[in-house]
């Protein structure tokens, strides 16, 4: 793994970079050209999921960037109605990335009948285990969901990707994932933040960078993982360009109380 960019543990000795490139809605040659415009400005952790019907051109992008796979950092999610077909999805989902395993597999949302969460975990234990999966975890599960699972099995999910941005932050609910040893990793940072927003732009304007940037190195500081997706190489670049500033303390408690 490039380590130029900043990354957080998970549990097995795997390490993910704190900004990824999400795919939602980047399908076809469009989703294919996103992807390789992003492994070109620089991200080297990609999100996708069964769900996104873009696995293959994922892969495909991978495949032609000449990077080598130690180098990226891959997460696909598992749609709630396979549960009982867990490891033919994994095996699908490889199949179409082009890679021998991915290095987060998540629950893509809680299944909706209860008693499937348990024996649906269980099945992504297993698949890591066999080491088609570097880390698992879940995506858009409640604390007591997390809890849950964990009572159960006595392990942890790695990450919970759930929607998150300056405007739905909940200091609580970041306490309580880094209590249990889980990662959040918020999607959406962007589409549910107002970019206009007075604070945001004076921040913005102090570090010579867009309220979109600032909002992205929001959740870096705070060490949430953070994926924004676009189809636009102007912006993908920009997305990637955080690096160079990092906000003050004072800084992070005006975008914090922008939740109200």
């Amino acid at each position: 793994m490039d380590l130029d960019q900043p990354t957080l543990p998970l549990p097995g000795d795997v390490r993910i970079p704190l900004l990824g490139f999400g795919t939602w809605r980047a399908t076809g040659e469009d989703g294919y050209q996103a992807v390789l415009a992003a492994l070109d400005a620089g991200y080297r952790h990609l999100d996708t999921a069964t769900m996104y019907g873009n696995e293959k051109e994922v892969g495909r992008a991978v495949a032609e960037s000449g990077l080598r796979r130690e180098d990226l950092f891959i997460t696909t999610k598992l749609p709630p109605d396979r549960v009982g077909r867990e490891r033919e999805t994994i095996e699908s989902s490889l199949a179409a990335l082009g890679v021998e395993y991915v290095d987060l597999w998540l629950v893509h949302w809680p299944p909706s009948a209860p008693g499937d969460s348990i024996p649906l975990w269980r099945e992504m234990l297993a698949a890591r285990d066999e080491n088609l999966a570097r880390a698992v975890g879940v995506s858009n599960y409640s604390i007591a969901q997390l809890d849950e699972l964990i009572q159960a099995t006595e392990e942890t999910p790695a990450v919970n990707q759930i929607r998150w941005s300056p405007s739905q932050y909940d200091r609580g609910t970041h306490v309580a994932h880094r209590d249990r040893g889980v990662t959040l990793e918020g999607y959406s940072p962007l589409a549910t933040s107002d970019l206009s927003d007075p604070v945001l732009v004076r921040i913005a304007q102090a570090h010579d960078v867009s309220p979109a940037q600032v909002v992205l190195r929001w959740h870096i500081d705070h060490e949430i993982v953070v994926i924004p997706k676009s189809v636009t190489p102007e912006r993908i670049r920009a997305n990637a360009d955080v690096f160079g500033f990092s906000l003050t303390a004072e800084e992070m408690r005006d975008i914090d109380a922008l939740a109200g």
